[in-house]
């Protein structure tokens, strides 16, 4: 069988173990060596004789699933799926599979890591002071501040649970939220509004769909805390950049952390020239043990499908 493996992090030389397990099931591999996500010209030459499909953040569209009628299995290298045309593929009888859960903790850390840099200007500081200035810049704590999630699933969890490492109060919004969970946890469920407007750091974790695209648009940034640290380690376009831009600006919103952007890689965006701005390439799941983990599961969700096995993890059943 052939299978095309377009992950970056996936590639001959990383992840050897679980690339030994792929070779072993199929001496016909295919991979990205562009070092990027793929566009739908590009993915098709390459997908359109393939069995297998281990995907990374490449845009399979329909247009590429029809015109792959090899196609056996989609399995997606992470737990979001908004890059796959899931009813196309479903039309054409190609499950998708996902990794949920496996990357929780390093994406977590993460967006905490993203709410300390932008509470303390972590990265503009270390320019100043690598430049030879020696700056004074007026922070936030957070022991006794307020939390607020917005997605509170295994990911927003991890974040719950460094907050309190913290001493902050947490309150989440979900539209599936875990009650029982929140009650053993002490964390507070909200409306998203109550979550705006009271929250003094808000981090996000949300699938990018059609309901929550620009979910934090102009009106959420009007009606957010005054001088409230924003991050998302989602994805782009939960966040209407030029409305955060304008929002920061004008001192509405304190700070803002990116790990996930509209375009990506992101093309001469006025954010980076703000200091109160921290950004990183769409990394948080790129710890040596998130990425072994997710690896084992996408091969394994492959694996079980194309060799007619059981397998828990397909998203369009």
């Amino acid at each position: 069988m052939k299978i095309l493996v377009t992950p970056t992090s996936l590639q001959p030389g990383k992840n050897e173990p679980v690339l030994a397990d792929l070779r072993a099931f199929s001496d016909d591999l295919v991979f990205n060596t562009s070092g990027k996500p793929l566009t739908e010209d590009e993915l098709i030459p390459l997908l359109k004789d393939c069995d297998g499909y281990i995907a990374g953040l490449d845009f399979v569209t329909e247009k590429v699933i029809r015109s792959c009628p090899s196609l056996k299995v989609i399995s997606r290298y992470g737990a979001g799926y908004d890059r796959v045309d899931i009813r196309a593929a479903k039309k054409m009888g190609i499950p998708v599979t996902n990794t949920p859960g496996v990357n929780a903790q390093a994406v977590g850390e993460l967006a905490f890591a993203l709410i300390l840099s932008a509470a303390r200007k972590i990265p503009y500081l270390d320019t100043e002071t690598r430049g030879g200035k020696w700056v004074r810049s007026t922070g936030m704590e957070l022991k006794g501040k307020t939390l607020g999630i917005i997605g509170l699933g295994a990911i927003g969890k991890v974040v719950a649970g460094c907050g309190q490492g913290f001493h902050m109060d947490i309150m989440a919004y979900d539209p599936y939220i875990d009650n029982a969970y929140c009650k053993k946890q002490n964390i507070k469920s909200c409306p998203f509004e109550e979550v705006i407007w009271q929250a003094d750091v808000i981090s996000l974790h949300l699938p990018l769909n059609e309901q929550t695209r620009h979910i934090i648009g102009r009106k959420a940034l009007a009606e957010i805390k005054p001088g409230a640290i924003l991050v998302n380690t989602s994805r782009g376009g939960i966040i209407d950049e030029n409305a955060a831009f304008d929002a920061l600006k004008s001192g509405r919103l304190g700070g803002l952390g990116l790990d996930a952007f509209e375009t990506e890689p992101p093309e001469n965006s006025p954010l980076f020239g703000l200091d109160n701005v921290v950004v990183t390439p769409h990394t948080g799941a790129h710890t040596k043990e998130a990425t072994m983990n997710m690896a084992s599961s996408a091969v394994k969700n492959l694996i079980d499908v194309l060799s007619g096995r059981d397998c828990p993890y397909i998203v369009n059943k």
